[in-house]
């Protein structure tokens, strides 16, 4: 079934809007929707105010594009909880995911407008195109209406309140109660009974269910309207990569089409997720894990290529394998056109020239590097037999 966006008449509202600034431009909006649909947008981060996105078209580098929306003042907000609360149905239609319509008509009314109109809409990208919208904002704005359809209180957010503060305002209008103390709401909640990780991990796992229908591509993780509390060892962009990558994992484990790693260790789980990362994830990965940039694209290439038995091989220390093999290897470059002179061997590496190498790992397998931005990188699946190397092009 093909993927559709503005399902809801809110989540319309806001494709309205994004036409009304784009004009006449229907072939950068086409574009733009093609995008979302392909899932080109990376690193959805919706705030108050508006939302940051990577985006990637045919053939080119992602960009950043982020999409405006102006915010509520305080007296616009008091109008639109007061609509809101003045209904019982009305709170609970939110509750069950659903904007009452006649919410947008009380607001209207005096003159607030709770859905966005295009004057209310700026979009800025870091491509070259001066137009508003570009297709890559486009692509944000399309995406932006799927988590619209899927959650009313996005809108909400984008408007300037999140979810637990329109409903704490919500239940004070209704009932008269007071808001929630600011120290009771600062304070850490206790900490669910449950079990040591260790010991989870550890445990037998079931036989899977039988899935009779997979996906043709990992599900994306739907918005929230708020951020992790202050006192979370995470932020709002660290979980929403861990729960897309959770997705990813859990939709191949029902494909069946690769093994994804669940027992890895801290230094191939990072070469893993290096992997088709966004720009602004990979950055995060490196200042988190205290790898450079250029060293992460190093490991994602070991990963690339051999996986976690691959990240094992490049980090791998010099030994001495027996000397028979390393002088067959040598042989090799030399066959392949290397000066003599120019082919050294040092403990379980060949280096031809100081551009090409062959590893012998302890595992018995021969791996291939080149050097790249002065690093060696993994440049080929590894092979049984050193011979088998000499199908990929050693001299270019």
């Amino acid at each position: 079934m093909a993927r559709d966006f503005g399902t809801t008449w809110w989540g319309q509202a806001w494709l309205d809007a994004l036409e009304g600034i784009a004009g006449g431009s229907g072939g950068r909006l086409a574009r733009g929707r093609r995008w979302a649909k392909a899932n080109r947008g990376a690193d959805l981060h919706i705030e108050p105010g508006g939302v940051n996105a990577w985006v990637q078209a045919d053939r080119d580098e992602p960009h950043e594009v982020h999409v405006g929306i102006r915010a509520f003042r305080d007296d616009e907000w008091d109008t639109v909880l007061d609509a809101i609360a003045s209904k019982a149905a009305h709170a609970a239609a939110l509750l069950d995911g659903e904007l009452d319509p006649a919410v947008v008509r009380d607001a209207e009314a005096v003159e607030v407008d709770l859905l966005p109109r295009p004057r209310d809409l700026h979009t800025v990208c870091t491509c070259a195109d001066d137009v508003e919208p570009c297709e890559h904002a486009a692509a944000a704005c399309y995406l932006l209406a799927d988590a619209l359809d899927a959650d009313p209180f996005v809108l909400l957010l984008l408007r300037g309140r999140r979810r637990d503060e329109v409903l704490d305002q919500v239940r004070r209008r209704r009932g008269g109660l007071p808001a929630i103390d600011e120290a009771e709401e600062a304070a850490p909640p206790p900490a669910p009974e449950g079990i040591d990780a260790a010991e989870a991990w550890s445990r037998d796992l079931l036989p899977l269910p039988l899935v009779p229908l997979v996906a043709h591509a990992p599900s994306r993780p739907a918005a929230w309207p708020s951020d992790p509390p202050a006192h979370a060892p995470f932020d709002g962009s660290g979980l929403r990569a861990l729960v897309a990558d959770a997705a990813r994992r859990a939709w191949e484990l029902c494909a069946g089409t690769v093994d994804t790693g669940l027992e890895l260790d801290e230094r191939a789980d990072l070469a893993r997720r290096v992997i088709g990362a966004p720009p602004a994830l990979k950055q995060r990965l490196a200042e988190h894990s205290g790898v450079a940039p250029v060293d992460l694209d190093v490991l994602g290439a070991a990963w690339q290529f051999g996986g976690a038995a691959g990240v094992r091989a490049h980090d791998e220390p010099r030994w001495n394998p027996p000397p028979l093999d390393m002088a067959r290897a040598r042989d090799l470059l030399i066959e392949a056109g290397m000066p003599a002179r120019r082919v050294h061997v040092s403990g379980n590496r060949v280096t031809g020239e100081g551009r090409l190498q062959l590893r012998r790992s302890r595992d018995g397998r021969w791996y291939l590097f080149t050097k790249a931005t002065g690093r060696w990188a993994m440049a080929a699946p590894p092979e049984d037999d050193v011979d088998d190397l000499l199908d990929h092009d050693l001299t270019s």
